[in-house]
C-alpha cells in the first residue's frame, strides 16, 4: 500500500468523500449478552448474503478542516480518494469516529488500518483517553475488523435505531489507550 497516502481533508476533495461510502454485505450480526458485568457475543451468520450502502453524507465538511476538535483523514491514490475517517473530540475524552469507509476495490489492502492509526495519533495528540465507534449489530464484517484492530464491545442500544426497524441493536465499541492510565 505504498502509494496510497493519508492526509488531512481539503476543500478540493470534498467532492470525492461520498465516494468512499460503497456497498457493504451483510453476512450476519452480532448476538451480544451482558454477563458478570462483562459484553460478550457470539455471530449468527445469514443464509443469504444482503449488501447495503448507508446514504451520502450531507454535512459541513468545512468544519473539519477548521475546527480542532473534528477532523477527516482521507486516504488517497494519487488523485482519487479511496477511504475517510471522519473524528470529533467527544465530551468523554474519546476520540469519536463518526465514520471510516473504503472503497469496495480498495478493501482487504490494509487501507482501515492505516486509518485508524492515523485516528490514534490524532486522539492522543489531543490528550484523548482512547478511540469509539457505533456499529449496528448487522454489519459482522465490520464489527469483526473493529475486535482485530483491538476495540471490545462496551455497550448496547436497543432503542437508538427504533425509526430503522431492520436495524435489531446498535453496538458501541471502544477502544482504550493503554496510556491513558483508569480515568474512570
Amino acid at each position: 500500500m505504498s502509494r496510497i497516502q493519508l492526509k488531512r481533508l481539503e476543500a478540493s476533495l470534498i467532492n470525492q468523500l461520498n465516494d468512499t461510502n460503497d456497498p457493504f454485505p451483510i453476512i450476519g450480526r452480532i448476538i451480544p449478552s451482558y454477563i458478570n458485568g462483562e459484553w460478550t457475543y457470539v455471530e449468527e451468520l445469514d443464509y443469504e448474503v444482503k449488501e447495503i450502502s448507508f446514504p451520502d453524507d450531507q454535512i459541513n465538511w468545512h468544519a473539519y478542516m477548521s475546527q480542532d476538535n473534528r477532523i477527516v483523514y482521507v486516504a488517497m491514490d494519487v488523485d482519487e480518494c479511496v477511504g475517510q475517517i471522519r473524528l470529533v473530540k467527544d465530551w468523554n475524552r474519546f476520540a469519536y469516529i463518526e465514520n471510516i469507509a473504503v472503497k469496495m476495490t480498495y478493501r482487504k489492502q490494509g487501507i482501515g488500518k492505516m486509518l485508524l492509526e492515523t485516528a490514534e495519533r490524532w486522539a492522543k495528540e489531543k490528550e484523548l483517553i482512547g478511540l469509539s465507534l457505533e456499529a449496528q449489530n448487522d454489519n459482522l464484517i465490520a464489527c469483526r475488523f473493529y475486535r482485530k484492530e483491538g476495540f471490545q464491545l462496551g455497550g448496547v442500544d436497543t432503542m437508538k435505531q427504533h425509526a430503522n426497524p431492520q436495524i435489531d441493536l446498535t453496538l458501541y465499541w471502544y477502544k482504550i489507550f493503554e496510556e491513558g492510565g483508569n480515568h474512570k
